[in-house]
């Protein structure tokens, strides 16, 4: 119990930090990707689908399980409290209430972790969308090109 009391924030905070610098690192990583791709040289949507949505995966688990994080960090707080109310005999008000304010520290720092990784995956999901699509109207007008070709080859060598 003496280690999680002293080391409790550094282990949280540390963790939050560390997939806050990563998530951050992959969102800069896709942006840059994403500005310099050229979807003219994929052939296939599988292909392109699997190229534009790497590394979101990542994205999208530090803003679903930030806010759990921070939430283990605020139930140990407030374990750790409880337990040293037990051993010293003081039950104040006054000991409860800023044992409880430390803990939720961890639930607030878990949320300001969540809010941005799920604004850059959303952000960074509808980007994909967009290549998509513009990818597919490309192929579509390619198709379409092909078949006016392939139509004015067949009249031409009718005539």
């Amino acid at each position: 119990m003496i280690f999680l009391q002293h080391n409790l924030d550094f282990l949280i905070f540390g963790l939050l930090g560390l997939m806050s610098f990563i998530m951050l690192w992959l969102v800069i990583e896709r942006y840059i990707y994403y500005w310099h791709i050229k979807i003219d040289q994929f052939d296939n949507a599988d292909a392109l689908q699997l190229a534009l949505t790497h590394n979101l995966t990542f994205i999208a688990t530090v803003g679903s399980n930030a806010p759990y994080i921070g939430l283990l960090g605020t139930v140990i707080g407030i374990m750790l409290t409880f337990y040293d109310m037990g051993q010293s005999g003081n039950i104040g008000v006054q000991t409860i209430m800023t044992g409880l304010a430390l803990a939720l520290r961890s639930t607030a720092g878990g949320i300001l972790v969540a809010l941005p990784a799920v604004m850059f995956y959303n952000a960074l999901l509808r980007k994909v969308n967009v290549l998509t699509t513009q990818w597919k109207i490309q192929q579509g007008k390619i198709h379409h090109n092909r078949a006016i070709n392939q139509e004015g080859t067949t009249h031409g060598s009718q005539g």
